[in-house]
């Protein structure tokens, strides 16, 4: 199958437009941990088990809390379907999810990088392993060390977070950062207090606002550059996990320079989607490559 019938497929859905730019792919940094490179229980990698829905034998990975946010599944369902009618068990969901993240986050005006093919899917999910991810919550350290255990490092924690240039997160995500910050019972001091009053009514302090949601760079919402690194400087990351790139004097730095150079951010944006694009891959005869998405064949 021409892969040019992939690019077809997934730019006929990239129409339904923010349904795609702003919920399948919020997760185009750290949180790509979560659609891409997922670990199941068996083998760690990008193999789409974030995918499988929950069976009589496993809780699946969209449980977890790092995924909290995550959603946008009927349209990778879409795009396999579509796949499927054409040339059945060829393209696997994995494949699928790494190429529609690189086309999202070009279509709404971020880099293009090269994807290689051939990825096959696995055959297990697991909710306790996906909660070993990054999460919203997590300090310098604990990210870092997450990161260099998949093999990645310090840059490409910085780099990939630029993804939260677009994309949404749930209020439960940060509300901590609301009204009790580590156990303080007041906001976090770094947060700007513009922003925080502007969360804090999108958030109030009550379960029911839990699955409300508040964009990830509130001043450039649909597009894909640099303005997140800006944001941080100024203190308006949403996030845990993103203002914490400034506690860190290496990390700091690296906001600083992708902050001014938004081609530089593009360049090496493209550079650790590959990176992590291809980390513990199944190929050859392991997984298999499922009818759906959601089930294992």
């Amino acid at each position: 199958m021409k892969s040019s019938n992939i690019y077809a497929s997934i730019k006929q859905w990239k129409q339904l437009g923010d349904t795609i730019q702003l919920w399948s792919f919020r997760c185009d940094s750290k949180l790509c941990f979560v659609l891409n490179v997922v670990r199941d229980a068996d083998n760690g990698g990008c193999e789409g088990s974030v995918l499988l829905d929950d069976t009589a034998t496993f809780r699946g990975e969209k449980n977890a809390i790092p995924n909290l946010s995550v959603g946008g599944f009927d349209v990778i369902d879409n795009i396999k379907t579509r796949l499927e009618s054409v040339c059945p068990l060829t393209v696997s969901c994995t494949d699928i999810l790494t190429l529609a993240t690189r086309e999202a986050v070009n279509f709404v005006g971020g880099p293009y990088w090269k994807v290689l093919l051939g990825r096959r899917d696995g055959r297990t999910a697991s909710e306790t392993e996906a909660n070993n991810l990054p999460s919203p919550f997590e300090d310098i350290d604990d990210l870092v060390a997450k990161f260099v255990a998949k093999g990645l490092n310090v840059k490409d924690v910085v780099v990939l977070s630029g993804g939260h240039t677009i994309g949404y997160a749930q209020c439960i995500t940060f509300q901590n950062r609301l009204f009790n910050f580590s156990g303080t019972g007041k906001p976090d001091p770094t947060l700007d207090s513009d922003l925080r009053e502007d969360l804090q009514s999108r958030c109030p302090n009550e379960d029911g606002s839990n699955s409300n949601l508040a964009p990830l760079d509130p001043v450039t919402v649909y597009k894909f550059d640099n303005t997140y690194y800006k944001n941080l400087r100024n203190n308006m990351g949403l996030l845990q996990s993103d203002q914490t790139l400034l506690t860190n004097s290496s990390t700091a730095d690296m906001v600083r320079i992708y902050g001014m150079f938004p081609s530089v951010f593009a360049r090496d944006f493209g550079d650790s989607m590959v990176k992590m694009a291809n980390i513990g891959v199944l190929t050859g005869q392991d997984g298999e490559i499922r009818r759906n998405c959601r089930v294992m064949n």
